[in-house]
């Protein structure tokens, strides 16, 4: 599976935010997903890393789960192509907000 199938699930999105914050053992990210079962999220996980998403190392017993951000390099060269959209509209944005906000007026007057 290639990383743009495996971020396309949005239980796998969230492990990913998860992540994003830090290492995680797996028994907390089943934690943080109490409507799947522990073989369901361990599926996920098992998706993700093969996708090269995630990486794990083992910590006693546990299994410990941390993003990998080279993984994300892929997604990162596709949407490279579009930013320059982005970009673009968020420079009209902000003119639209600069012409609509007068200086001179005060909102508490």
């Amino acid at each position: 599976m290639d990383v743009f199938e495996a971020v396309a699930e949005p239980n796998r999105r969230t492990l990913l935010e998860l992540l994003a914050e830090g290492e995680q053992p797996a028994g907390g990210l089943v934690a943080t997903l109490p409507r799947l079962s522990q073989p369901a999220v361990s599926r996920h996980l098992r998706i993700l890393r093969e996708a090269g998403l995630v990486e794990v190392r083992p910590d006693g017993q546990r299994r410990i789960y941390a993003l990998r951000g080279a993984g994300l390099a892929e997604i990162d060269q596709w949407i490279e192509r579009y930013r320059r959209f982005w970009a673009g509209h968020l420079v009209d944005l902000e003119l639209h907000l600069a012409s609509r906000h007068d200086p001179t007026t005060h909102p508490d007057e």
